[in-house]
């Protein structure tokens, strides 16, 4: 999976998009003007691809591509204030968001955000932070398993992240190698909760950190045979499509180059590696994926966007008002 320059595709993206190694498009804000702009970019990107799985970050809150032309959402924090207060409504108003969110991508043609968070805010992480739906493993698995829900309701797939958990260390993985030094137990008594809890409610996706678990192994996750194949496919019997996170992030240095990156992701487990931000970069993957013949994952198919439920503008409505409470006092 791999991004754009710009606000249209040019010749060079159109070559680029149509390698059957590239099987994913990630949209980032400079890939959006207006919902007239992203419709034709999109109708660009069907017309080279029609099976191309498109993703984008649309989680809420400061995490949030598209916003003109789009409702704006809380950061998920917001909903576990108000779990503090009301769990019920609290669930309730996440089902509305993750629906919201999920039918104005769809309308695009979007096959799906990377949502939701399942990290839990341990009030360490600033990049996590209000991403993070609670401070409590409880109240993600509780909120994150409704967002989940409201997605499904409108057709698109979900993708946990950051397994086995991002919200402890203070380190930022986009700028450094952070290191969790807790054991496997405290991972599993706290961080790990939410993802099984939402493996079990049906979670499509998982995207795995950046993050070196020093007790477990020498390797970030998203690297770790022992991550991904012994504990997330074999404790926590996770069958769904596993994406790595983006292999610029500093966090992924550790593997060496490129290729390198590449080689040890799809080695340790994952379905499909993100290389966002750096063409060069990207199409070192691609050389190496060519050279390699790498099979697809049959699992990829799953993340395709389908038609939603209850598309009304009685809903659609009723959600904005929530978002627009939420944001409030966000």
């Amino acid at each position: 999976m791999l991004d754009l320059d710009g606000l249209e595709l040019t010749t060079d993206e159109q070559q680029l998009l149509s390698q059957p190694e590239v099987g994913g498009l990630i949209l980032f804000a400079r890939n959006y003007a207006s919902p007239v702009q992203l419709t034709e970019l999109m109708r660009q990107v069907r017309e080279v691809r029609p099976d191309i799985l498109v993703a984008i970050d649309q989680e809420g809150g400061r995490v949030q591509r598209i916003r003109e032309g789009a409702t704006r959402l809380p950061p998920m924090a917001a909903l576990g204030h108000l779990w503090q207060q009301d769990q019920k409504r609290a669930v309730a108003e996440s089902v509305e968001l993750g629906w919201l969110m999920a039918t104005e991508l769809r309308a695009f043609g979007i096959d799906f955000s990377f949502a939701p968070v399942l990290d839990i805010d341990w009030a360490r992480s600033g990049v996590i932070g209000d991403r993070a739906f609670s401070n409590t493993a409880a109240g993600v698995a509780a909120l994150a398993t409704g967002f989940m829900q409201g997605m499904h309701e409108a057709g698109m797939a979900a993708t946990g992240k950051h397994f086995p958990g991002h919200g402890w260390v203070r380190a930022d993985s986009h700028l450094d190698i952070p290191v969790d030094e807790r054991s496997l137990d405290q991972l599993e008594a706290q961080d790990i909760r939410p993802f099984a809890h939402l493996i079990d409610a049906g979670l499509d996706a998982i995207m795995p950190a950046h993050v070196i678990y020093s007790h477990m192994s020498e390797e970030p996750a998203g690297f770790s045979e022992y991550w991904l194949r012994d504990q997330l496919r074999g404790r926590l019997g996770f069958e769904g499509v596993i994406f790595s996170d983006d292999l610029t992030m500093e966090g992924a240095s550790v593997a060496g180059g490129f290729p390198a990156r590449a080689e040890k992701a799809l080695h340790a487990g994952c379905d499909m590696i993100l290389v966002c931000n750096n063409r060069g970069g990207a199409l070192e993957v691609l050389d190496y994926l060519s050279r390699n013949q790498v099979e697809v994952s049959p699992r990829l198919a799953r993340m395709r966007g389908g038609e939603g439920r209850d598309v009304s503008s009685e809903r659609l409505q009723k959600a904005r008002v929530i978002a627009a409470g939420l944001m409030e006092g966000a």
